[in-house]
């Protein structure tokens, strides 16, 4: 499985983006899909997940109200909408793939994925 974020840039405080991830390579709808992020000289924290089978999604506390997941299965996307953005929020985001989650605890784990994309830097300032 291939996966391809994009969609990073600079925004101004309070400002919106959407990320985007393209997922190739295994059978779109099978996969929890995750976005993580990284801040500079912090660990990669988990931001959101979604489970097709359950159409659930989930968001960590931090960022909940204000982000929100979602997927395309025709076109094996999946997006991060980010709004109300702040400074805080810096980080490379990447997106993420697994099979199987036995739990939504899982699903927040980093190192429960074995599929990752290469990261898309999101920058928020004035």
């Amino acid at each position: 499985v291939q996966l391809q974020a994009s969609g990073g840039g600079l925004v101004q405080p309070g400002g919106s983006l959407r990320l985007s991830c393209a997922v190739s390579g295994g059978t779109f709808n099978t996969y929890n899909m995750g976005w993580f992020r990284q801040a500079p000289g912090k660990e990669r924290e988990f931001v959101a997940t979604i489970n097709h089978s359950e159409g659930t999604t989930y968001a960590a506390d931090s960022v909940k109200g204000r982000f929100s997941i979602s997927a395309d299965n025709a076109k094996n996307m999946v997006y991060l909408q980010m709004n109300s953005l702040e400074p805080g929020d810096t980080a490379v985001y990447y997106c993420a793939a697994q099979q199987g989650f036995s739990s939504r605890y899982s699903a927040t784990q980093v190192g429960r994925y074995a599929y990752w994309g290469q990261g898309t830097l999101v920058t928020v300032s004035s």
